[in-house]
This record gives C-alpha cells, structure tokens and sequence, in this order.
C-alpha cells in the first residue's frame, strides 16, 4: 500500500528510542515464518504460500562474526530491528532469506525502496547488461542510458515538469530542490511542516522536524507550520484551518515573501500520515502569492506505491519541483529532481555537478523499474491491494474507540 516507516517513540533515553524503533518488529522477533505457531495470545500465524525458489545453502561468516565486526569498524550510530538481529543473505521478490534458508515477507521493502521485489530479474539484468558495457560514465560525455530514462521519467509528470537531475539519494535531491527554491526566488525562506522528515544533511535537517533526527548544529531559513494530521491535529481533518497557519507564518514570521513550500504528500517517518484533505491546495495557493515555489517530496511516495504514480495527485495539485529516491531504482543509490525549464535555469549560474548522478548503471536499473511498473501493473495493484487493507482497517476504526486519550 502506501510507505512503510516505523515511527519513533519520544523520549529521553537515546538506547529506548532506539528500541521502540519498531516496536512490531520487536515484538515478533525470530518466529519461524514458513510454519503454524501461537504465540502468546494465541492468534495463529497463517502458513506462508508456496513459493519457487530455495536460496544456495548459505557458508559466509555468521551473523555474531558480522555483529562483532560491525561494532568495531562501522559507526556506533548504526542500529538493527529485533534483540537478535535478522541475518538476510537472500532475497527474491516479496521474500527474504535468512542465513537457515527461512523465509521472511518483507512488508519493510529496505526502508520504502525496493518497489518492484528482491533481485527482480529485468532489473538485474538491465544492471548486469550495463555494467558488462560500461559501468560509469561521467555526465560530460554522452552516454543513451541517461538520457533515455530522463526522457520516460518526465512522461510521468505533469505541466511543464520535464527537466530532471540526477543525484544518488533523497537527501541530495532535497537538498538541491531547496537550492533551486532559494536561487530562483532569491529569497531563504523556506516552510516546512512539523512533523515532516526530508533528509539528514545541513539543508534538508533543517527542513526536518523530528528532534530525533536533529542534531545541534546550525539549521537557518525554515519555519515550520503545523501538521495537518487528520487524525490528532487542533481541527480535525480540516486541511483548510491548518493551511491558515502557513499564511501567518508569511505575514507574521517573513518579509512577506517566501522561498518555498517544502511537503510529503504521506509523510513516511513521521508515521504513514496522510495530509488532511483540502491542505495541499490551500498551501500551495499562498506560497506561490508569496513569491515562493511548491516542493512534493516523493520519496517515499512515488513510484506508485499509493495507487497514484504520484503522492501529490492525490490532492489535486502540480509541483513546481518534485523530488525522488528510493523506490526509483529497487534498490539501486539513486534520486532525482525535477523542475520546468524556467526554473532549472538558474543552476547555469555557476557550475552544478554531481560526480555519481546519473551514472549509467543507475539510470539503467531506473529505467527498468518503470518498464516493470507498467508491464505487471504494479500501480493497479497498489490501488486494489491498499484500498482493500484500507477498508478494513477503517472497519476496525468504527468498531474502537480510535480517540488519542484511549491510547495514552
């Protein structure tokens, strides 16, 4: 359906936040999978389908040699889901393998991003076609694979959105969308939305606003306005009170100009959060009398994964920018912007280049997912599969009492 995100419990111990991470997964940590079992509550876990593929017997270093290296050398920031870490050495499709051969069903999709399965054949084989070919390529020179997904990749967009660059992730392609933004308008200004999360570099932490994911250091140019969380917001699901605010925020917080909008259409981090109805267009209206421009964040919400191609479409708006990662390659480092050709101008001023982006390997693996969109319909699945789960999930909202006091 839409993204999935665990999303993080506050507190003030760092060790319990890391813990509560996902609290599901905490939960269910090392139950077989391919078998009846009852748990303590005696719910009985349905046997999983039979599926054509058994992973090669596994002989690599064991998951407690990987766990002493990884403390020694990789960043103590680093943390994993479950007491006892999940060892994946396979994946294929929707599944994945452990280092016994037991079989997983990935409902994480590495963090929203492996949108068309594990190891997806057309995908590697369009990866390993071009990497026997030529593995990197600079943007100076010409190279068909970069071009050519380009040129699909803005047929899905609409208006004049059909100038894109590439970067290797939603983070850079934040934070390039907030440069543009800023040299276009020239105006720093920047709106984002509480609750919101948009990258962890200098630009895009500020844009965030989780303080989980902040760090001290010096985040200038952006106000944030308040969430129009349907659900526990001040007005409901009112998404025209809450865009209110934005338009204080312009009178009362700026010079009366802005440069920019910066949104999710669903935020992911913030907890699968659907915008209340109504926002969107509102918001987008104010920003652009201000002077700004209108950012959607997709990368978590593209590529079809909410029965749209698009997050924003769902509201009835058009981007001047729209920003992108993750499900774009299945896997592959990869993220984009793209903006009209008025407003990708003003990167000529000086010069603006990306070393990785665009490369023709992941440009190559991009293309491929898009043809496997189309090709096993994955955007009409999305839109079945998530208005089926999302019906019943509204059945058991009528059937609870869904208030914020009943679940303090």
């Amino acid at each position: 359906m839409q993204r999935f995100l665990g999303r993080v419990i506050s507190g003030r111990d760092y060790q319990l936040r890391r813990r509560c991470f996902s609290q599901l997964a905490q939960k269910s940590e090392s139950e077989p999978s391919d078998s009846h079992h009852l748990q303590e509550n005696d719910v009985v876990v349905p046997k999983m389908p039979h599926f054509d593929y058994s992973p090669p017997p596994y002989t690599g270093p064991s998951a407690a040699e990987i766990m002493h290296k990884r403390k020694q050398y990789l960043s103590p920031s680093l943390f994993c889901f479950y007491k006892k870490p999940l060892h994946v050495v396979d994946g294929k499709m929707q599944y994945l393998f452990d280092e016994n051969g037991r079989r997983y069903l990935d409902a994480f999709g590495g963090i929203a991003t492996v949108c068309c399965g594990h190891c997806h054949p057309d995908v590697v084989e369009a990866i390993v076609n071009q990497t026997k070919k030529l593995q990197h390529s600079t943007v100076l020179y010409l190279n068909n694979a970069i071009a050519e997904f380009a040129e699909e990749l803005a047929s899905k967009l609409p208006g004049d959105l059909k100038v894109v660059f590439f970067t290797n992730s939603g983070t850079e392609a934040n934070e390039l969308a907030m440069m543009i933004t800023r040299l276009y308008t020239g105006c720093h200004d920047i709106i984002s939305l509480r609750n919101a999360y948009h990258g962890n570099a200098a630009g895009t932490m500020g844009a965030t606003a989780q303080s989980f994911w902040k760090f001290n250091v010096i985040q200038t140019g952006v106000h944030h306005a308040l969430n129009p969380d349907p659900y526990r917001g001040v007005f409901g699901s009112d998404g025209e009170k809450y865009a209110k605010d934005v338009q204080d925020i312009i009178d009362y917080g700026t010079c009366g100009r802005v440069g920019g909008f910066i949104s999710e259409a669903i935020q992911g981090v913030g907890g699968i959060l659907e915008l209340a109805p109504g926002y969107l267009p509102a918001v987008y209206n104010s920003i652009r009398k201000a002077g700004g421009l209108c950012i959607a964040d997709e990368v978590q919400s593209g590529f079809a994964r909410t029965g749209d191609f698009w997050g924003f479409e769902a509201h009835g708006v058009v981007p001047d920018i729209v920003t992108m990662a993750k499900g774009i390659g299945n896997g592959i480092p990869l993220g984009a912007v793209v903006t009209t050709p008025e407003v990708a101008q003003v990167l000529t001023q000086r010069s603006y280049f990306n070393t990785f982006g665009g490369n023709p390997v992941c440009t190559s693996a991009g293309h491929a997912v898009l043809r496997v969109i189309e090709k096993e319909k994955l955007q009409e699945n999305a839109l079945v599969v998530g208005s089926y789960l999302k019906e019943r999930l509204h059945s058991l909202e009528r059937k609870y009492d869904h208030s914020f006091e009943a679940v303090q």
